[in-house]
């Protein structure tokens, strides 16, 4: 069990497209925004936990058509969010004001992206049908355990991403001026990019 949190843990803190999504709306709407965020990157994990714990996600790896239909929806999704943060941070260049308290539309908007930025990369779901059996057991209740190990990987990224929405609100003084945040939106919306040519070139074996 420790093997399987540290393991865990430090595949959560590796930069990716959840962080810099997290990042970015945190520096667009504060921290509800972020924490938003965080809870429908979480939600998009219940999925893929669910699925690998069913032996749904395996057809990722057996039917390279599946693994393809969900790379392409994944790598438009990113590139998409990747133009829209850059577009973003040229109109915040001019910009002073503070960033207002999301309203409940704007919440949904950040729970819908977090979940869509998690559930559609089949690198998440490749990583629990492959990294997730070897922490279970061959007999038993293995779909139990699956999903528990599940759970606990879910509240160790609600952890993580928490402190981290926590630092960014802690230095919003100096991430939120006009410039440096517009600095910040550009190369956020740049990695967002990246990791969609990343994932385009990503083989489903």
């Amino acid at each position: 069990m420790l093997t399987f949190l540290a393991a865990a843990l430090v595949l959560i803190m590796i930069p990716g497209p959840d962080q810099a999504l997290v990042t970015r709306n945190a520096l667009a709407g504060g921290r509800p925004a972020g924490l938003w965020t965080m809870l429908g990157g979480a939600s998009g994990l219940t999925v893929h936990a669910t699925a690998a714990a069913a032996g749904v996600s395996a057809l990722l790896v057996a039917s390279p058509t599946a693994f393809t239909v969900l790379k392409v929806v994944g790598v438009a999704y990113l590139v998409w969010m990747g133009i829209q943060t850059i577009r973003a941070s040229r109109a915040h260049r001019a910009a002073g004001e503070t960033a207002p308290a999301p309203s409940r539309q704007h919440r949904l908007r950040y729970l819908r992206t977090g979940f869509l930025c998690n559930s559609l990369n089949p690198k998440v779901a490749l990583f629990f049908v492959t990294f997730l059996p070897q922490f279970l057991p061959k007999h038993g209740n293995v779909f139990g355990k699956a999903l528990l190990l599940s759970a606990l990987f879910a509240l160790l990224y609600l952890a993580w991403f928490g402190l981290y929405v926590l630092a960014v609100d802690r230095l919003a003084g100096v991430l939120a001026r006009p410039r440096v945040r517009a600095r910040i939106e550009q190369f956020t919306g740049l990695l967002l990019v990246g990791f969609a040519l990343r994932l385009a070139l990503a083989q489903s074996g």
